[in-house]
C-alpha cells in the first residue's frame, strides 16, 4: 500500500525511493522491537528518566532555526543522514514509561492522593508546550492522552482527573489562539455533512476516494485519488487509497486486524500482575496504538476535523512505524519473559 499509495501523476523514481527508505525502517524497526521485548521490566523503569530528558532535548532542539526542517508551515522533524526524524512520536513510547514509573512508585509510597498531581503531571507540563508551538496540535493531544492512559491503568484515583479537568477548564479559552488554517478545517467539519461542497479539500477527496471503490475496489494500484488529488495519499490519508482500491471489503479487513490486534494484546498481557510495570506499560501502548488507528479512520471518513494522523503499521512514515513496532515488542515483552520463566521453573523441578 505505500508503494501503491506513493503513485502520482507522473510516475518515476520517487515511488521506489518512498518504498526503499520504507523497507529500510522496517529493517530498523523489526530489529528495534525485537531488541526491547528483550529487556527486563527493571531495565525498563531504569531507562525511563534519561530517554525522558533526551525526548526534552531533541524537542528543545528541533525548534531551533536551521537546525529543525520545517515543512508546510510546521518544524517538527530532524534531518539525520538524510533520513527523517520526529521527535514528538517518541513521545508516545517515552511519556507512557515516565507515567507508569511515576504512578507505580506513588503506588508503593501510598501517596496517590491530590497531593500527587503537580509532581505525576510535571512532565507532561514540561513536554507538551514543546510539541504545541511546533506547531502540532494532534500529538499534544494524542501525547497527553497515552500519559493519562498510563494512570489511569496504574490506578490513579478518579477525584485527580477531576480536579485536572476542572482545573484545565480555563485553559478552553486558548481555542481563541487557534491558528487560522485550524480554525478553517473545524469549521469545514462542521459544514462538511451539511454540504459537501463547502468541506475541506483533503477531506471531500478522502469521502470520494471511499465512495469510488464500492464493495470490492479499483484493485492495487488502480485508485485514481492519489494521483494528485488527495493530499498526503501514503501517509494521514493512505486509508482512503485502501477504500478506494481494496473497496469496502478492504476497510473493513482492515478493521477487523485490529480488532484482532487488541484481542491477542490482551491475551499477552494476562500473564502479568495488573500492578506490574509491564502490565500497565503494555496495555496503555496497545490502547494507544488502537486509538491511534481509530482516530485515523475517523479523520479519513469524517466523522472528526481532519488532522495529520498516521494509521499505524500502514502509512509511510519511519518513525512512526519504529515507535509502533518497538511497542509491539513491549507488549510482546512479557509473554517472553512469562515463558522462560516457566521453562526455567520446569528445569529446576526436573533437576
Amino acid at each position: 500500500m505505500v508503494l501503491s499509495a506513493s503513485l502520482t501523476s507522473r510516475p518515476g523514481d520517487r515511488e521506489s525511493v518512498f518504498l526503499g527508505r520504507h523497507l529500510t525502517w522496517l529493517l530498523v524497526s523489526v530489529v528495534a522491537a525485537w531488541l526491547t521485548s528483550r529487556m527486563t521490566s527493571t531495565q525498563l523503569r531504569s531507562l525511563a528518566y534519561p530517554a525522558f530528558w533526551l525526548l526534552f532535548c531533541l524537542l528543545i532542539l528541533v525548534l531551533v532555526p536551521g537546525v529543525g526542517a520545517r515543512i508546510n508551515g510546521a518544524q517538527r522533524w530532524l534531518r539525520i543522514a538524510g533520513f527523517s526524524l520526529q521527535p514528538s512520536e517518541l513521545g508516545r513510547l517515552i511519556l507512557p514509561m515516565v507515567a507508569t514509573r511515576q504512578i507505580l512508585k506513588l503506588q508503593q509510597q501510598q501517596t496517590m492522593g491530590i497531593s500527587s498531581i503537580p509532581r505525576i503531571l510535571l512532565p507532561l507540563a514540561l513536554v507538551l508546550p514543546l510539541v504545541a508551538v511546533e506547531p502540532d496540535l494532534g500529538a499534544t493531544v494524542f501525547l497527553a492522552l497515552g500519559y493519562l492512559l498510563a494512570l489511569f491503568f496504574g490506578g490513579w484515583p478518579f477525584r485527580c482527573f477531576f480536579l485536572c479537568g476542572a482545573a484545565l477548564l480555563p485553559c478552553t479559552g486558548l481555542l481563541l489562539l487557534l491558528k487560522p488554517y485550524q480554525l478553517r478545517r473545524i469549521s469545514g467539519f462542521l459544514e462538511t455533512w451539511q454540504d459537501i461542497s463547502t468541506a475541506p479539500w483533503q477531506v471531500r477527496q478522502s469521502l470520494y476516494a471511499l465512495g469510488a471503490g464500492g464493495l470490492q475496489g479499483t484493485g492495487v494500484g488502480g485508485g485514481w485519488q492519489k494521483l494528485s488529488y488527495l493530499p498526503e495519499a501514503n501517509t494521514d490519508f493512505v486509508f482512503a487509497v485502501i477504500g478506494e482500491e481494496l473497496g469496502l471489503l478492504g476497510t473493513l479487513t482492515v478493521c477487523m486486524l485490529w480488532i484482532f490486534v487488541y484481542l491477542s494484546g490482551r491475551t499477552v498481557l494476562k500473564s502479568e500482575a495488573e500492578d506490574s510495570f509491564r502490565w500497565v506499560l503494555g496495555t496503555t501502548l496497545l490502547t494507544q496504538l488502537v486509538l491511534q488507528a481509530m482516530a485515523n479512520i475517523a479523520v479519513v471518513t469524517a466523522l472528526v476535523p481532519p488532522k495529520g494522523v498516521p494509521h499505524p503499521f500502514i502509512s509511510y512514515g519511519g518513525t512512526n512505524l519504529l515507535v509502533s513496532l518497538v511497542a509491539i515488542g513491549l507488549i510482546l515483552g512479557p509473554g517472553r519473559h512469562s515463558q522462560g520463566h516457566a521453562q526455567n521453573t520446569v528445569s529446576q523441578t526436573d533437576s
